[in-house]
């Protein structure tokens, strides 16, 4: 999985606003030049009625005292006052303000990366290139014309792929460029010829030495002296007539050579699984909430056994699974206390770190995209007060808890299957903290999201979506401290939308009498 090296949605606003800024500099110096212009076209205008009168009759113009004074006067004075208004400069602020502005400008790393998070979304959520390329995207209620991709941009992102060795996607978006050609859509960059190229190696390395043979000769048919496509022609060619021969002798090893696949997909066999199961959650498909789940999950205020705080207001709690249990509270934070959350955090948003379990530091993955930040309890009173919810709510001391951390998945964002909890095969994965294991996780969802974003349990088969002003909570561990296997989650990638939430991992210390032990590993 690939990441956007830099920008994510906080940071892209400000990119917009950049924008905004610089477009309106441009227009400045677009003025000035058009005045600029505009003076020297005055200039032009008059001295050619002048040149055109003066030329009728030379020697009777110049006759005249006056005329002769002002042609010295012209070429000796005005010509240079001409010459310095020609070469004025006046794109100085525009540059200017270019320079200054480029340094947070995305570089060639985060344009790849952009391309990559749209293909991760293409993948996840099973979407047509055309669909992409129109904008008409799952959860959108309008299209744009600033939504659409052009030919360019389809050619980009194939060559984007390309550059990865990822045929697949190479195939399917320079198939999308060249439908767009078809269609009559201008193109600045690119032809017919380079996109069928493309086309043609793309398919060949995928084994489809038929269809990279016919788009070979759709690309000669518009350039017929095309040295590469002349060469592929007769070795696809060749390849045919060779596949050709060989067809009842790989019938006879076809079993051999599947027995062979078999096994070697045995390895890859879990995370393939897994991921197919990843991404159908994702997609709202293959949620194991039957009827009979359904009707253990119920909705009820709740007071956390009469705590102080709650015996008259108590909190909404709701079911999102019976086992493991997962619960949601309802308008648990308000919305000033939330903007305040992300007010602190965006200048501090860096790539999300996870525990290494080779070394038990923090660490950035691949296969968790966002940004996220650390905010401690005495930073702000809100983080404090929000600390103290989240001990009032759960019951869990949150002395000994890690800070809160605030993440932001902007495009194509999101945290692949994993553990909140170190197991046995990583035993120093908190050890520096000195508090014992992530018992248990308070996830706060700052942000609706338009489309994807979702959290899912892909051994349980469970989908949370964000709702705004609501928390998640599940235990981590068993009452024996042993790991819950079934708590394995992840964070889908966000489709359409902005995916703000704060999580607190609360650890094993300070919960001994909070949160007793039981007489059997998995109680």
């Amino acid at each position: 999985v690939s990441v956007i090296s830099g920008f994510f949605t906080g940071h892209m606003t400000d990119l917009l606003f950049t924008e905004k800024d610089l477009v309106t500099s441009l227009k400045d110096y677009i003025r000035a030049e058009e005045s600029k212009l505009e003076q020297i076209k005055k200039w032009a205008d008059k001295l050619d009625v002048l040149s055109a009168a003066a030329t009728q009759d030379p020697e009777g113009f110049l006759g005249h005292p006056v005329n002769a004074f002002k042609l010295m006067k012209r070429l000796n004075t005005e010509w240079g006052e001409l010459e310095s208004l020609v070469l004025t400069d006046v794109s100085d602020v525009f540059i200017s303000n270019l320079t200054i502005q480029r340094q947070y400008f995305p570089n060639d790393d985060d344009q790849t990366g952009a391309a990559k998070a749209l293909m991760r979304l293409q993948d996840t959520y099973q979407l047509d290139t055309n669909a992409i390329s129109t904008g008409e995207l799952p959860g959108s209620s309008s299209t744009s014309a600033w939504s659409t991709l052009t030919v360019d941009d389809c050619y980009d992102l194939g060559k984007v792929a390309y550059s990865e060795a990822d045929y697949y996607h190479t195939e399917l978006w320079m198939a999308q460029a060249l439908r767009q050609l078809d269609q009559g859509e201008p193109s600045r960059a690119v032809d017919a010829v380079t996109v069928l190229d493309y086309l043609s190696y793309s398919v060949y390395q995928q084994g489809e030495l038929e269809r990279a043979l016919e788009f070979t000769k759709r690309l000669l048919d518009l350039d017929p002296t095309h040295q590469r496509a002349n060469g592929n022609l007769k070795y696809f060619e060749y390849q045919l007539a060779k596949q050709k021969k060989v067809e009842k002798v790989e019938k006879v090893e076809e079993k051999e050579e599947e027995t062979k696949v078999r096994q070697r997909r045995e390895s890859k066999d879990d995370y393939l699984t897994e991921r197919k199961k990843y991404e159908q959650l994702c997609r709202g498909q293959g949620i194991k909430l039957t009827p009979r789940r359904q009707s253990r999950l119920f909705c009820r205020y709740y007071d956390n056994n009469r705590h102080p705080r709650y015996v008259i207001g108590p909190v909404k709690q709701e079911d999102e699974w019976d086992s493991p249990h997962i619960v949601r509270y309802h308008n648990i934070v308000s919305e000033k206390d939330m903007e305040k959350v992300k007010e602190l955090a965006k200048p501090r948003l860096r790539r999300a770190t996870v525990h290494d379990p080779q070394t038990g530091k923090l660490t950035t993955a691949h296969y968790r995209v966002s940004k996220s930040a650390w905010l401690g309890a005495y930073e702000h009173p809100v983080v404090d007060k929000i600390n103290q919810l989240i001990e009032d709510v759960t019951g869990l001391n949150v002395k000994t808890a890690e800070d809160l951390q605030v993440a932001n998945y902007g495009l194509g964002g999101q945290y692949e299957p994993h553990f909140d909890f170190g197991r046995k095969d990583e035993p120093d994965a908190f050890e520096e903290l000195g508090t014992g294991n992530r018992i248990a996780t308070w996830l706060l969802y700052m942000t609706d999201v338009q489309a994807g974003g979702a959290t899912v349990f892909t051994d349980i088969g469970a989908a949370v979506k964000p709702k705004k002003g609501t928390a998640v909570f599940w235990y981590n561990l068993y009452p024996s401290g042993e790991g819950d296997y079934r708590t394995r989650h992840a964070a889908c990638p966000v489709l359409l939308g902005n995916k703000w939430v704060s999580n607190k991992w609360i650890h094993e210390r300070g919960q001994e009498f909070r949160r007793r032990c039981g007489l059997n590993e998995t109680d």
